[in-house]
């Protein structure tokens, strides 16, 4: 289970509409699986299909999330019109068993927020508690 702020919940929503057509993206840090504080961050792909990180923000952010004591636990990306499910791409880049990965739907008439974890064959639900 991942528990995140629900203003964190909301965020990640308007940053995925202000985004369109765009994924939009960033990383969620905080202690023992609950969210402390959020990072959104640019996608450098500039794509509606898929994502990547600039490694000069995503060393920023490592380094700002340390020196306030938290951990990246979490990674997240929009699909604009996609449900919130990983696609084969993302099952393919989920390298990190130790983080949970996010996806944000806008795809029907109310966005949708899921987490996953990487398993040893693909991806597996975890449940999200909105605080």
């Amino acid at each position: 289970m991942i528990e995140i702020p629900q203003t964190v919940i909301d965020a990640i929503f308007r940053q995925a509409a202000e985004e369109l057509p765009d994924e939009a993206c960033g990383l969620l840090a905080g202690v023992d699986g609950v969210v402390k504080k959020s990072f959104p961050l640019e996608n450098t792909d500039h794509s509606p299909e898929h994502f990547s990180f600039d490694p000069r923000e995503q060393f920023r952010v490592l380094k700002e999330a340390r020196a306030e004591g938290l951990k990246i636990i979490a990674n997240y990306h929009s699909h604009p019109s996609t449900p919130a499910r990983p696609s084969d791409e993302d099952i393919r880049l989920a390298f990190d068993p130790h983080i949970a990965y996010l996806i944000a739907s806008l795809a029907g008439a109310n966005p949708v927020i899921k987490a996953f974890a990487k398993t040893d064959d693909g991806m597996k639900e975890v449940e999200i508690k909105a605080v």
